[in-house]
Formats: C-alpha cells, sequence, structure tokens
C-alpha cells in the first residue's frame, strides 16, 4: 500500500517531533515545516495527501499558509492550534480548513482525525460510486468520476466536507437531512451538538453555488429540522 504523505507545519519543536515520530510508526511519510514561508515552499514542490496546520506559525500567518494552499488544492487541511475560540474555529473553517484539532490533544486524536480525512479522499480518488455518474440540480451538474462540479458549465471549486454535503443532498433530493446526520456522514463522527461545524461548511457552500447565498435555491433550510435540496424548476 502506497504510503500517504503529510505537510506537518509546526513551529513548536516538541510537538513537531511527537507528532512526526508517532506519526511514522503508523506508517505515514512526514515532512515537517517550522514556519509559513517554508510550509508554502514545500507544498508547491512537492504532493501532499493531508496538511496538519498549526496557526501560529512565524514569518507567514497559518491562515495565509491555508489561502495559498487553497488556491491551488483541495487536499485537507487540519488545523492543529491552541486558539479554541468560536471564532477562531470558524475563521478556520470557513477559510477552508477540514477540521479543527484545539491544543492540547491526545495524539490518538489526531490520529483518527487524519484516518477519517484520508478515508473521504480515498473514496473519492477510488470512485467506489452506486447509481450515475452525473447528477444535476438546476444550472449545477456534478461529476462522481472526477469529482468536479460545474455551474452553467463553469467549475466550481468544492472542498471534500462541501462536496460531499451537496452529493448527499443531490442524490436524495426529498431528504431533509438533520445537521446531526450530516454531521455523522461527511465527517464520519459521532455528532456531539457542533452546529458550527456544519452551519460553517453550509455557508461556504451557499456562497459558492447560490446566485444569493440569502435566498437560496439549491440548499434550503428546514427549519428546526435540517437541510435538504431545493426543487428546481
Amino acid at each position: 500500500m502506497n504510503r500517504y504523505k503529510i505537510l506537518l507545519v509546526e513551529d513548536d519543536r516538541e510537538i513537531c517531533e511527537m507528532l512526526r515520530d508517532y506519526l511514522r510508526t503508523e506508517n505515514y511519510e512526514v515532512i515537517c515545516a517550522s514556519d509559513g514561508q517554508e510550509a508554502c515552499r514545500l507544498f508547491d514542490t512537492g504532493t501532499f495527501h493531508l496538511v496538519l496546520l498549526d496557526l501560529m506559525i512565524p514569518k507567514v500567518s497559518g491562515i495565509d499558509v491555508m489561502q495559498h494552499i487553497r488556491r491551488s488544492s483541495v487536499v485537507p487541511i487540519l488545523i492543529v492550534s491552541a486558539k479554541d475560540s468560536e471564532s477562531d474555529k470558524t475563521l478556520g473553517l470557513g477559510l477552508g480548513a477540514d477540521d479543527y484539532i484545539t491544543k492540547p490533544f491526545s495524539v490518538a486524536e489526531v490520529l483518527a482525525r487524519i484516518r477519517a480525512a484520508l478515508r473521504r479522499t480515498m473514496q473519492y480518488d477510488q470512485g467506489a460510486l452506486e447509481g450515475p455518474s452525473l447528477l444535476t440540480a438546476g444550472e449545477l451538474v456534478m461529476n462522481l468520476s472526477d469529482y468536479t462540479l460545474t455551474k452553467n458549465g463553469k467549475a466550481l471549486d468544492l472542498t471534500a466536507k462541501e462536496f460531499e454535503i451537496l452529493k448527499l443532498l443531490m442524490q436524495n433530493p426529498k431528504k431533509v437531512y438533520t445537521k446531526g446526520q450530516l454531521y455523522a456522514l461527511v465527517w464520519n463522527d459521532g455528532y456531539l451538538g457542533d452546529e458550527n461545524a456544519v452551519n460553517v461548511q453550509i455557508s461556504r457552500l451557499r456562497n459558492k453555488i447560490e446566485e444569493d447565498s440569502r435566498n437560496p435555491r439549491y440548499v434550503l433550510t428546514v427549519w428546526g429540522i435540517g437541510y435538504k435540496l431545493g426543487e428546481q424548476s
């Protein structure tokens, strides 16, 4: 089996070495960067399956590193940070992170989050799909063979979680998903009442696919229940 390659961006040497050594025992290849400038350079010159990213790093901030990566890639990004306020989490998830892990953490938790993120990516890469390879809703066309989405023929860039949420809704156009169901299916994790994570991803998805995100056509809120695909004329 091919080894997954992880870019670990962390300026705390002790934490970096602990995570690096642990992940290597789990057969991951880990490349470390101690500052944001080095992280951008390494990402641009290498091929990575996942990025573990601290927000408070020197030279170039973690947020700027994430934005740099998102301009060219939808590789899973897991933030690992001591900044644990709701606003920090919302900002990180809103700018393209796939998950947010708060310090202090257990290495077992980090490993579980990594495995979940890579499992979602592997499902995409394998194309282990049931049903048609093309899903349509109004002007949206989702190709499940190459995991692309177009609107009126123009490609839209979605993160893995945004794509998975929209895929669920398009595959089951009459079904209403609760936030707990979305979290369990997309995050591959038990729902612990973290509505903010779902809300942020829905908001980002609407900003990308809707003409007016305040009056959505595609991702509708069913008040008191959850979300569903809007009926297209």
